[in-house]
C-alpha cells in the first residue's frame, strides 16, 4: 500500500516490512504500533511468505517511538496504559512470529527501533549503524519482554551497561556484544540480506518454524522432553518436507520445499 509509513512487500517467499518515515528516521507513530500486529499476522498466514525481513527507507532502520507525540500518548494514565499495550503487543507480535524474521539495519537502531531489530531472529547491519536502548535518557523504563530479548542477546552485564548509561554504540561493539548477528559494508548489506533470506527459503520451511518453536520453548524454561516437543519431532517424519528431502538424498539432487504447506 503505497504511502503507508508501515506496510507490507511481497517478492516471491520473501516478504518485507517496510518501516517508511524517512523524514524522521523511520520514528514510530502509535498508528505504525497499532497497524504492525495486523501486517505480521497476514504474512504468517500467507503460505507462499517462508522468510520476513524487518527494514527502514532513507538510510535508518528506526529512531524510536516518535517522541511528538508523548505529550498526547502519555496525557493521562490511561492514554499511557493503552500506548504501552500498542507498543508491547507490536513486539510481542514480531518476536512470536512464527517464520525466520531477519532485521535488515543500517543507520540509526536506537530506543524501540532496537527493540524491533531485538524482536527479530537475526540481525545484520551495515557497518556505520549505530545502536542504543534509551529510557534512561527519559526517565522511562523498558518492559520486562523487551528487557528478556535484550538478556538474551548480549547477556546481563552488557543489558545492564546498554539500559544503565543509554549510550550508543557503534555497529563493530554492537557486534563483539551479540546485539547484532553479521556486520558488513553498507554497499554489501542489501546483497548479504537477500543471498540468506533465499538460502532460508531454500530449506524446509516446517523444520525452521518447529526449530522456531523448540527454541521459544527453551526460552521459556522447558528443560525436558513434553508431550509436545516428542509430537513435534516425530510427526516431521509423515510431513511432506521429510518425503520430499528423503527422496531428493536418495536422488541425489536438491530437494524442492516450495510447496511446503505446513
Amino acid at each position: 500500500m503505497a504511502g503507508m509509513d508501515i506496510r507490507l512487500e511481497r517478492d516471491g517467499a520473501i516478504a518485507t516490512l517496510l518501516l517508511d518515515r524517512p523524514d524522521k528516521r523511520n520514528a514510530l507513530t502509535e498508528a505504525m504500533w497499532t497497524a504492525m500486529p495486523s501486517l505480521l499476522d497476514e504474512a504468517a498466514q500467507d503460505d507462499a511468505v517462508r522468510v520476513l525481513i524487518v527494514s527502514g527507507t532513507g538510510g535508518h532502520f528506526a529512531s524510536g517511538a516518535d517522541i511528538t507525540e508523548f505529550e498526547a500518548v502519555y496525557a493521562t494514565p490511561e492514554r499511557a496504559q493503552s500506548y504501552s499495550r500498542a507498543v508491547a503487543g507490536a513486539l510481542d507480535a514480531l518476536a512470536d512470529f512464527p517464520k525466520p524474521a531477519l532485521a535488515r539495519i543500517e543507520g540509526a537502531c536506537v530506543g524501540a527501533g532496537c527493540g524491533i531489530a531485538l524482536a527479530c531472529d537475526l540481525r545484520f547491519a551495515a557497518d556505520g549503524a549505530r545502536f542504543g536502548v534509551t529510557p534512561a535518557k527519559l526517565g522511562l523504563v523498558y518492559t520486562l519482554n523487551d528487557t528478556r530479548r535484550l538478556v538474551e542477546a548480549v547477556g546481563v552485564p552488557a543489558a545492564k551497561d546498554i539500559l544503565f548509561s543509554a549510550r550508543l554504540l557503534e555497529a563493530a561493539e554492537a557486534l563483539s556484544v551479540g546485539l547484532i548477528d553479521r556486520l558488513m559494508a553498507p554497499g554489501d548489506l542489501g546483497r548479504a540480506v537477500a543471498d540468506y533470506a533465499a538460502l532460508l527459503v531454500s530449506r524446509s520451511g516446517h523444520s525452521a518454524k518447529v526449530a522456531k518453536r523448540m527454541i521459544a520453548m527453551i526460552q521459556n524454561g522447558v528443560t525436558g522432553e513434553t508431550e509436545e516437543t516428542r509430537a513435534l519431532f516425530l510427526d516431521a517424519f509423515s510431513g511432506d518436507d521429510f518425503a520430499e528431502g528423503y527422496r531428493a538424498f536418495l536422488d541425489k539432487r536438491t530437494p524442492d520445499f516450495s510447496k511446503d504447506k505446513t
